[in-house]
């Protein structure tokens, strides 16, 4: 994260992940470029209303990192097809990318926020009126701001049940006690996490970290980096932990990694996104990942706008102003023109209904 700173069986799951994989690449499945009429709320995924543009803010905001001009330069291997958008715009940009997430299938969008008081929490009544009328749900990214500790965060946990906690779209988790989740981003910066005792009946504090010594204190592990699940670690024991202890697992997916122009000369290694198959790929890790054959509980998905570090689902467009290049999604699932710039969402949404398939089998 830069800016700032970060009952099928598994073998079934995947092969039959495989066998439909094939058949929307031959155009024989069920993905829908109009949406889903449902959303999961179980399938989280992560929002970044940092943007700004003078026409809204007053000046550019994030979209110039890496020394760049917008808006024919962005910090971004990727275009945005809302061109650089102000998180801010409430009818424009914003009301569009509820439409965009109900249509991927996503009920709950995990909203960056930089503590109190900050450009994101000032953006949280704009998010949540949008989200509201969209009939979505918004959780928090509680992000590392400077003096962030375990102590902080439980107050920042009150500060947005009070603040918030009354909004139609404030989340409510309702197989866990209809409690807010609140990722913490980054959680190995801060040691002892007991302090999250003090706000469990209201929360659901998830860590991100598969580290089991690193976990007790939350009620729930998500990882985030896109670049780990490409790598396929060995999550068996955080999802047993956090099933024998009744906390959620909620592994990270995403479509790719890309950040050389919002951070020049960065070493981080990427990853491609091959035309959709390394997204269809950590979809089938993460959901072969739940305890004992059972799919997780929830999923996190990295990102839909996190355009610096190239993970979004947000559609994309080549026909970009200006006179650097800009990747696009052309080829993604064989789509191509107009009807590749939302592969992404539909692919989403596809694997949304596989995971909420899953669950049902599960529970029957």
């Amino acid at each position: 994260m830069t800016a700032h700173h970060r009952h099928l069986s598994r073998r079934g799951f995947i092969a039959a992940g495989a066998a439909a994989t094939a058949a929307v690449a031959a155009g024989t499945g069920t993905a829908s470029a109009a949406g889903p009429s449902k959303v999961s709320p179980r399938a989280h995924i992560f929002y970044y209303p940092w943007y700004g543009s003078p026409q809204v803010y007053g000046q550019w905001r994030h979209w110039q990192q890496g020394a760049l001009t917008p808006p024919d330069e962005i910090s971004s291997n990727y275009y945005p097809l809302l061109g650089a958008y102000d998180s801010g715009d409430r009818r424009g940009a914003v009301a569009r990318h509820m439409r965009w997430l109900r249509q991927a299938g996503t009920g709950v969008l995990v909203s960056s926020w930089w503590g109190q008081g900050s450009y994101e929490d000032r953006m949280a009544p704009v998010v949540l009126d949008a989200a509201a009328a969209a009939g979505l749900q918004v959780a928090w990214h509680i992000e590392p701001y400077q003096g962030r500790d375990a102590t902080s965060v439980v107050s920042d946990i009150r500060y947005l049940t009070e603040r918030y906690g009354d909004h139609p779209a404030f989340h409510r988790a309702a197989d866990h006690g209809n409690r807010c989740a609140y990722y913490v981003f980054n959680s190995l910066l801060t040691v002892d996490w007991s302090p999250l005792h003090e706000v469990e009946d209201r929360a659901i504090v998830m860590a991100q970290t598969w580290d089991l010594t690193r976990i007790g204190d939350f009620g729930g592990v998500y990882t985030y980096d896109a670049i780990a699940t490409a790598n396929k670690p060995d999550w068996t024991q955080v999802a047993a932990f956090c099933a024998e202890r009744g906390m959620v697992w909620a592994p990270s997916l995403g479509p790719g990694y890309l950040d050389d122009r919002a951070v020049p000369g960065n070493t981080t290694p990427t990853l491609d996104r091959a035309q959709g198959r390394t997204y269809d790929l950590e979809w089938e890790y993460a959901l072969a990942s739940g305890h004992e054959d059972a799919v997780p509980d929830w999923v996190s998905i990295t990102s839909f706008n996190e355009w610096h570090e190239g993970t979004q689902i947000e559609p994309a467009t080549a026909d970009a102003p200006g006179s650097l290049d800009y990747l696009s999604y052309e080829g993604a699932y064989g789509r191509k023109g107009v009807h590749a710039q939302t592969a992404y969402l539909d692919r989403t949404a596809y694997w949304v209904a596989r995971f909420e398939a899953a669950r049902a089998r599960r529970r029957g």
